[in-house]
């Protein structure tokens, strides 16, 4: 699905930029940078966003109980 038509940017590719080998991506900006655009309109950065914490949260069995994400879902679920 594309998720920028300014760069048209898919959801794809904003995931393999989060997740890719040794990616320190985590901000919308950091995901323009990666994917070699800059934001236009802005209006993707709140889907790009949420792509992002899905991306991150997938790997949140990881985390120590101590984890200030791992307490938010904890909250969330409740």
């Amino acid at each position: 699905m594309i998720v920028c038509s300014c760069n048209v940017l898919s959801d794809t590719q904003v995931r393999d930029a989060v997740a890719g080998p040794g990616a320190a991506v985590r901000t919308a900006g950091q995901v323009y940078r990666c994917l070699g655009c800059s934001p236009q309109c802005g209006r993707c950065a709140r889907t790009i966003r949420s792509i992002i914490d899905q991306a991150l949260g997938s790997a949140c069995g990881a985390c120590p109980l101590e984890c200030p994400a791992a307490a938010g879902h904890a909250a969330a679920a409740e």
